[in-house]
């Protein structure tokens, strides 16, 4: 994404629409993008060795064009629909729990932020009081003011640290290393100074995707090679407090670009497996130096310089080890509160389940894609499901699934004036008609199998702000309240599913004052918004240029 998570500053004065492209622009648009694939296997084969192991296809997600059928179902099929109402909805969802992590905690703490300032300056709050550790996952840290006083924060904490607590903070970064690396001043020339000054308690590690390699790597410029794939989870840790999101730290983020965030309050054990899924992937990641150089830790494979199969298994097996370690931990963990609920030394306090989702299909990981597959597979009449995401652009499979008959649905997506690169210069620009040309053609085929009343498409309007909010709102047939929400990096598109590193938390409550927040939160991002119909697409700035179209199917799998 050269940018999807990168918004461009809002424009009060109507915006000069480009001029026509040139053929020369256009060819280098097509070229830059869509024979990337091409450039991708011909260096692949190049630099990897004959040695080729088994299963190394299923690493590869393809690069230009999504395979026509969904992959096999990881999770056998439910024998029942489960309980309609709130009682039972952890028996209704436990198969999740067969699967990934399944964390019990209560509902009181867990708290729904609804706006950027709150976001920030929850965050702020938090890192001037941490005392053992503050992990930050983003695609990249911004370069502004408010990003230098985050930074001029985690000073602070760590000056704090050695002075007067005596507590020994450690502060773990994680960027990508293609966004965070981009321009004189980025990312990391804005931490070199932390690292510098407090080496022992600071890391700052750089996730290189394995797929830009070779002749790719060495052809395709700055901001376009994020294209290729990205680190993209959003998870900022402070003590035993998390920050779940699909926002980056950038000034916008906590000015004017709406997101969704969720602040997991004294949740130790899911603020231990984030800590130690952000460490993993740090692991396999380049490491920034104080001299602003960038080197493996010992004993890892290069993410571009080895064997590109190589690396996916190691980091596979790496990642995946927080993963079945934390459910060991459970499997004993439960046990043991088993026998204390039999003696009555344990209440129902905790009323609510968090299940880690992750989703690193170059990395061969794919559990996310599956949960989200057999959510809305299991999503039947009667149930409605709100699916928000800043960039419309469905997979197949969950296109098919939204298509298909089941629950009802309402999508909400940006308007072409808060799409991120409203405004860009360049190819950028038109982007936002990129977008116009997908959901036209969304609308179309719901038209065209009559399913207008069950799947309706929303667009969010709000002067000077961009937006950015992902995930879903589950509904139980004749329920007025969520009783499942998806929160997290995830965009439910090609990108997502194939191409970067992504993470979210699957929420199931019992908890009605969560519930009540839950719709809040859901109610205030629709409010601003109104449903499409087929004269939304007849208006002047709904208009696509006829290159624009032709383009999209070459590139759609690139944003």
């Amino acid at each position: 994404m050269p940018t999807a998570d990168k918004p461009h500053r809002r424009r009060r004065t109507a915006v000069k629409m480009a001029a026509p492209l040139t053929w020369r622009r256009l060819g280098y648009c097509v070229y830059t993008r869509a024979l990337a694939g091409v450039f991708t296997r011909i260096s692949d084969r190049f630099f990897r060795t004959r040695d080729r192991r088994r299963g190394s296809l299923l690493l590869l997600a393809p690069l230009l064009a999504e395979a026509d059928s969904s992959p096999l179902p990881l999770f056998r099929s439910p024998g029942s629909t489960g309980a309609q109402g709130t009682d039972g909805l952890h028996a209704r969802f436990l198969w999740m729990a067969e699967h990934v992590p399944a964390f019990r905690v209560p509902g009181t703490h867990i708290h729904i932020l609804t706006s950027p300032d709150q976001f920030y300056q929850a965050m702020k709050a938090r890192i001037k009081t941490a005392k053992r550790r503050v992990v930050m996952a983003s695609l990249y840290l911004g370069t502004g003011p408010l990003e230098q006083d985050l930074v001029d924060c985690m000073q602070e904490a760590l000056q704090r640290s050695q002075e007067v607590d005596n507590s020994d903070l450690q502060v773990s970064i994680l960027l990508d290393y293609t966004r965070g690396s981009r321009g004189q001043t980025n990312s990391r020339t804005m931490l070199l100074p932390l690292l510098q000054q407090y080496s022992s308690g600071m890391r700052v590690s750089l996730y290189h995707t394995p797929d830009l390699r070779g002749l790719l790597r060495l052809l395709v410029p700055q901001r376009f090679n994020e294209t290729i794939g990205v680190q993209h989870i959003k998870a900022y840790l402070f003590d035993d407090d998390l920050i779940i999101s699909g926002a980056n730290l950038s000034d916008s983020y906590f000015t004017n670009r709406q997101d969704r965030y969720v602040l997991l309050e004294n949740c130790w054990e899911v603020a231990d497996f984030f800590s130690d899924l952000v460490g993993a992937v740090g692991d396999v990641s380049l490491q920034l130096q104080p001299d602003n150089s960038v080197s493996m830790m010992e004993n890892m494979v290069h993410p571009y310089r080895g064997n590109r199969d190589d690396f996916s298994a190691s980091a596979r097996q790496h990642i995946m080890e927080v993963v079945n370690t934390a459910r060991t931990r459970q499997d004993i963990a439960k046990s043991e509160r088993l026998k204390r609920e039999s003696k009555g030394e344990e209440g129902g306090e905790e009323d609510t389940w968090v299940f880690p989702l992750i989703q690193m299909k170059p990395l061969g990981i794919q559990v996310d894609e599956e949960i989200t597959q057999r959510l809305l597979t299991d999503a039947g009449p009667g149930a409605t499901v709100f699916l928000t995401s800043g960039y419309f652009n469905l997979t197949r499979a969950y296109m098919s699934l939204v298509l298909g008959v089941g629950a009802d649905y309402r999508i909400l997506t940006a308007s072409p004036e808060v799409n991120g690169f409203f405004g860009a210069k360049g190819i950028a620009g038109e982007i936002p008609a990129a977008y116009i040309h997908i959901a036209r053609q969304f609308y179309s085929k719901v038209c065209q199998l009559g399913q207008q009343e069950r799947v309706h498409l929303h667009e969010y309007h709000r002067a000077h702000w961009t937006f950015h909010a992902k995930g879903l709102w589950y509904y139980l047939r004749g329920q007025v309240r969520p009783c499942l929400t998806l929160i997290g990096s995830p965009n439910f598109g090609y990108r997502s599913v194939h191409r970067d590193l992504e993470a979210q938390i699957a929420i199931v409550t019992e908890n009605q004052d969560l519930q009540a927040h839950l719709q809040e939160e859901q109610e205030m991002l629709y409010q601003r918004s109104t449903e499409v119909s087929s004269s939304t697409f007849q208006q002047p700035d709904r208009h696509v240029k006829l290159w624009v179209k032709l383009v999209t199917p070459l590139i759609k799998n690139f944003f």
